[in-house]
């Protein structure tokens, strides 16, 4: 399987580069072809342009400023996502990879009669993220009712691919996460993505 690795994280040193580079070893080691896409070593810009906002809902949207991660995307048979939440959301360079490159005629059409999107991911099989969050679990589940999750879920991988093997992996209190307990975490991604 060939598995397109967002990371979303400004520190080469933080912790989500930690679960990105365990996640790539366990993915390799199974015999899968992994592309690692580091979203800030590869300086995305996040920001939605005018050419492509203009176009947005015309037959002809302006993917030229993104056609090399859009081709990324487009080879990809899963997507492994990793990423800390912050204030119960993605991380703006990570949103706006969903804005840019989940794009229309890439990742869904427009339906002409204003009706539900139409899904185009057909490549993709496999939706998967590997989370933190300085929440505790309560606060996440029982409080806010885990946005994250219902976001990628219901809204980004129901709407655009189907038939999905979904799966989010999240450590909460991170902030007060020990060494054990993070170490306790990598094994956890570790026996999670040998399954894939």
């Amino acid at each position: 399987m060939r598995i397109l690795l967002v990371l979303a994280h400004p520190l080469e040193d933080s912790f989500a580069a930690s679960v990105a580079r365990e996640a790539q070893s366990v993915l390799e080691t199974s015999g899968h072809s992994v592309d690692l896409l580091d979203l800030y070593r590869e300086d995305f810009d996040p920001r939605l342009s005018l050419a492509e906002r203009g176009t947005y809902f015309t037959d002809n949207y302006d993917a030229s400023s993104t056609a090399g991660l859009i081709a990324r995307l487009q080879a990809a048979d899963g997507l492994v996502l990793v990423f800390p939440q912050w204030w119960f959301n993605f991380p703006a360079i990570l949103k706006g990879f969903f804005d840019r490159v989940f794009a229309p005629g890439v990742a869904f059409d427009n339906d002409p009669a204003g009706g539900r999107i139409i899904p185009r991911l057909h490549n993709i099989k496999l939706f998967w993220a590997l989370t933190t969050t300085g929440s505790p679990w309560w606060v996440v589940h029982l409080y806010m009712g885990n946005p994250v999750k219902r976001l990628l879920k219901r809204g980004i991988a129901a709407f655009c691919a189907k038939g999905l093997n979904f799966r989010m992996l999240a450590l909460h209190d991170m902030d007060r996460a020990t060494d054990a307990k993070r170490k306790a975490h990598l094994d956890r991604v570790r026996r999670l993505v040998a399954t894939i």
